[in-house]
Order: C-alpha cells, then structure tokens, then sequence
C-alpha cells in the first residue's frame, strides 16, 4: 500500500477544521491503513488524518514502543470524532509534529485528560490518559480542528520560528 504524504507547514490545509465522520466504511478502512503506514515509515507517534489532505475527525497513534503506555494498551489506537470531556492538571514538555520536521518547542498541555469517540469499527470508546499519551491526543484533536502546535507556543518563539522558517526556504530557492 502506497504511502501517503504528510502535509508540512506552512500548508494552508493544515489550518482547516476537520468535519465530522458520518460513515465508517471500506474508504475510511483503507485510509486508516494507509495512515499506519505512514506513520510507521517517519518514525512518528501519531498522525491525524488532515495532516495527509484529508479533512475527516479521526487520527491514529499508537505508543506501544512506549514503556509508559506499554500496560495499557498494546497496538495502534484509532479515534475518530474525538472529544476530549475532562481535562485535568498542567505539564510543559517538548513536543514535536510530523508536519514541521524537526522543530521541537515546549508546549503547555493538560497532564491527564479523558476522551470519547468511536473505534475504528464504529464502537463507543471511552479513554483516559495521562502523560506522554493524553499530550499525543491532545496534539491530534488540535490538528482536527485546524490547530498546530505553533499557535500553542509564545508569540515570540513563534516569531523566531517563522523568521527561520522564511530565512531557510529564501536559502533553498537560491540554489
């Protein structure tokens, strides 16, 4: 199965809410295995499902290699329609995006949260998390609702970002 391109900053898509999923079938099947794909291929922790061009509310990750996690679930998980009904607590950690490559920044998540949505067949799930995993949710909901991790950081480091950004692809383009 071909591997899917993810979409990297400063892609206007990136910036669009996602819509709802209105019907779990055989493309949205195929999606999903397209995604796991492609997130094993960049050695990333999730990925949400408009960060390869497609606006539908569902993302993938999965933490299996993670010790942390490790006991509580085993495998890829797949949200969609996520929403996030309780939030507890504060932590800033570095955290990074499979759609600005290597840039890491710290970023001011809740510690613990609780999430509903459906699973990939379409059954009711009901999650907590803490740590590392309820910081990986928390990064996807935002990107199924237009949001990256840049507009979660100071405006300043945003700033020196975007100059950076904008200094490395003038350097590119001279070439």
């Amino acid at each position: 199965m071909p591997l899917l391109e993810i979409l990297k900053y400063p892609e206007t898509r990136l910036s669009e809410p996602s819509l709802s999923v209105t019907e779990i079938d055989g493309d949205l099947q195929q999606q999903i295995d397209r995604m796991m794909g492609t997130l094993y291929a960049s050695d990333g922790l999730g990925l949400a499902a408009p960060q390869v061009g497609d606006l539908r509310a569902f993302f993938i990750y999965d933490l299996s290699p993670s010790e942390e996690v490790a006991q509580k679930e085993k495998g890829p998980v797949v949200l969609i329609n996520p929403e996030i009904i309780e939030m507890e607590g504060s932590k800033v950690e570095d955290e990074g995006c499979l759609s600005i490559p290597g840039y890491f920044e710290k970023v001011k998540r809740a510690y613990r949260i609780q999430v509903k949505g459906l699973d990939r067949e379409g059954k009711e799930l009901r999650i907590e998390r803490e740590g590392l995993c309820a910081r990986l949710i928390q990064h996807e909901i935002d990107h199924l609702n237009g949001v990256l991790m840049l507009s979660r950081i100071s405006s300043l480091k945003r700033g020196m970002f975007i100059r950076k950004f904008k200094k490395q692809k003038r350097k590119a383009t001279s070439k």
